[in-house]
């Protein structure tokens, strides 16, 4: 069965989809089956990958959600569309804000995703969910529905005292749904060293958690030429398979392997 592992932060702008896509086709460039689920309804997972009108779908991670919620029957590989990078993925649009909604009063809203990704796991060796920067309902379902969570985090001051909040909510998933959630680890991005103010934050993430949470020795830097990568719908080794932040989404994406 595969590996399913949630990308997390409830802080904007620290680069959760770009490395949900550059981790997701890491992946799949090593031979492994890969789905991506864009679980956020800004979507943007969906537009890094090349899909320019995501409101025009006729099905997404909404209306699949929808269905289990109604109890309807329907084929689980409807919908999922293939990337010419060697990724699937499981698109998001502006209906998912209203899917969150309709969750609340649902049974077992929490495992709703849980029960979707049961149907598709024995296709996939891996499936990574990018979330909504936010804790709420769809943020709780993908956790309720891994196995781990990687973290990305700019090295920002808001950014690292943010940590503690999500970590709370882990340990929140972990004790009442879903025992078996660990953390994959903490993973710095968009990281400039010739800053000091960077290097103080990123000792200060080190000293509070490197104790209990793995940081991944890759750290994903600053760049114009990756930024440029979701407008194009393209990966970073496509886009600039030579550069730094190509090199060092390889190393993630050797070093998830590794700790799988």
């Amino acid at each position: 069965m595969g590996k399913t592992l949630v990308i997390s932060n409830q802080k904007g702008g620290c680069g959760k989809s770009v490395t949900a896509a550059n981790l997701g086709i890491g992946l799949a460039r090593q031979g492994k089956r890969v789905l991506l689920l864009d679980g956020d309804s800004q979507h943007s997972l969906t537009i890094s990958l090349g899909i320019k009108e995501p409101d025009k779908l006729p099905i997404t991670l909404a209306s699949v959600m929808a269905n289990i919620v109604k109890e309807t029957d329907f084929d689980p590989t409807a919908g999922i569309i293939h990337h010419s990078e060697g990724v699937d993925l499981l698109p998001a649009n502006i209906a998912l804000a209203d899917m969150e909604l309709s969750l609340v009063p649902a049974i077992g809203r929490e495992t709703v995703l849980r029960q979707y990704i049961a149907m598709v796991r024995p296709m996939y060796d891996w499936i990574i969910i990018d979330t909504s920067p936010s804790l709420g309902l769809l943020t709780v379902n993908a956790l309720a529905a891994a196995d781990s969570v990687l973290i990305p985090v700019a090295p920002k001051f808001l950014d690292a005292k943010g940590l503690e909040l999500l970590l709370r909510t882990i340990s929140q998933v972990r004790r009442q749904i879903n025992p078996n959630l660990s953390i994959s680890g903490i993973l710095l991005t968009m990281v400039d060293k010739r800053l000091n103010f960077t290097r103080d934050i990123i000792s200060l993430i080190e000293n509070a958690y490197g104790g209990n949470i793995r940081i991944f020795g890759e750290h994903i830097p600053r760049s114009v030429r990756a930024a440029e990568t979701s407008a194009l719908g393209k990966s970073i080794f496509t886009h600039d398979p030579s550069g730094k932040v190509a090199m060092a989404y390889e190393a993630l994406t050797w070093e998830v392997l590794k700790i799988a």
